[in-house]
């Protein structure tokens, strides 16, 4: 099957759901959703947006799909300040790239487990001490959480 068309197996969407249903629970609910055009992350944000009573804003992002860390970097900083929290629904390793790039400090373990490997639906939460997405740096996050849906 052609990877652009490949769809999640059952486990991928019962993870995306218990990801959706985590972050509702913690009152994560991003404002934006960016999702590369795959089949399998739009199946993912399909499965885990029942979720959340309200997003501001969902974009399918063709930039995201085979991207490499500097392209998701560069796509993240072109969001308005306006915007709190973003939800990157993407691939690896451009994800898993751009989240051990950004991350500078944070739960020490969480990030040595992260350093290892970003799994199917996992969330990475980091957390940056400004307001203007176009300021995103290398190393000026601080990681807040990391979960996998093994872990929940």
């Amino acid at each position: 099957m052609d990877d652009l068309t490949r769809t999640l197996i059952p486990r991928g969407r019962k993870d995306s759901a218990s990801i959706g249903s985590y972050m509702a629970t913690e009152a994560l609910v991003p404002d934006r959703v960016l999702v590369s055009p795959s089949t399998r992350t739009l199946e993912t944000w399909k499965f885990t947006a029942p979720a959340f009573p309200s997003v501001q804003e969902e974009m399918t992002m063709e930039g995201l799909y085979e991207a490499t860390s500097d392209a998701i970097i560069a796509i993240i900083r072109q969001t308005p300040a306006a915007i709190q929290s973003l939800l990157v629904i993407g691939h690896n390793p451009g994800l898993h790239r751009v989240a051990l790039a950004l991350i500078a400090s944070g739960n020490a373990k969480a990030r040595q487990q992260l350093r290892k490997k970003l799994p199917t639906a996992g969330l990475v939460i980091i957390d940056f001490a400004f307001d203007d997405w176009d300021k995103l740096e290398r190393k000026s996050g601080r990681l807040d959480r990391f979960l996998t849906p093994s872990s929940l």
